[in-house]
Formats: structure tokens, sequence, C-alpha cells
């Protein structure tokens, strides 16, 4: 899960800019997106996630290591694009229901990346996703998932990145 893991905070630390959405709102009044959610940080992080999965990729031929998912370029970049997507999602969302930037969104904020990760790579690489998360797997993910995400928050937080330790 690292290619869909790393891309939301590298997009934080290295994000900024022009904003995805370009400062325009909806028949609403409130923007689509918000300032949060910039092309830098989306591009920043699509290739971090690439990266670290061409790494996985390459330990894994190297050392044999069957025991990891078998990644495929296909695979790290639809799980790279997908977590900043299904982040961008849950924005349009938040924006919608009148909650602010930062706001704290309980199970959305958490899981938001996974849904993303998953739905983007099971619309283009379906037989990746059913060869290689099993259930085993997917209840390790849904474990693992928050406790990462609050852990790598409070850092983030910690280190002037983030306005709110969530």
């Amino acid at each position: 899960m690292l290619p869909a893991y790393l891309p939301n905070p590298v997009a934080a630390l290295l994000g900024g800019g022009t904003p995805i959405d370009f400062g325009r709102t909806l028949s609403d009044g409130k923007r689509i997106l918000g300032d949060g959610k910039t092309y830098r940080g989306l591009v920043c992080g699509v290739l971090a996630g690439i990266a670290v999965g061409l790494v996985q990729i390459s330990l894994a031929n190297h050392f044999g290591w069957d025991f990891l998912p078998r990644h495929t370029l296909a695979s790290i970049t639809l799980l790279s694009l997908g977590a900043l997507l299904g982040d961008m999602g849950k924005s349009l969302i938040k924006r919608r229901l009148g909650k602010d930037r930062g706001a704290k969104w309980p199970i959305a904020d958490q899981y938001d990346l996974v849904i993303g990760a998953f739905a983007l790579t099971l619309l283009f690489d379906p037989s990746w996703v059913f060869a290689n998360i099993t259930l085993p797997i997917l209840v390790i993910i849904i474990i693992i998932t928050p406790i990462l995400h609050r852990a790598v928050n409070i850092i983030g937080y910690l280190g002037g990145i983030k306005e709110v330790p969530w």
C-alpha cells in the first residue's frame, strides 16, 4: 500500500501553487475543492507513489520477495493517483457539507485514500486487485490505515506542515 499511502503526505509537504479548482465555486457558492488541492501537490504526490512503488518492484525482484504483492507500473500508478483522487472526492463532499479545510471528519479522513486507490485500480486493473488483495491483506489495510494516518498527521503537525494534528 505504500504507493497509495505516500502521495497524500508528499502532496501536503510539496504542494502549493495553483489550486486544482482554480478558485472556482459551484452553484452553492462553495469552493469545489479548496486551496489545499493543488496541481503541484497532485503531481509530486503521484510521482512519489510511483517512485516508492518502483523501489518495491526492484526489491521484490532482486530479493525474490514472494510475500509482497507483485506490483506493476499500472498498479503503482493507479494506486498513487487513486489515493489522491479519493482525497479530492472527500474534499468535494466536505465542501458541500459545509465543512472547512482541515475540519475533522472521522472515517472519511482515514479511508478516502484507500477507497480512491482501490476504486481506480479496480476500474482499470481489476485482475491485479483480485490477484493481490486477499481478505487477510484487506483486514490488515483496514486496521493499519487509521494508525498510520494519525501518526503521519501528528508528525506533519509537529513539523509545521499541517495546521491540525488530524
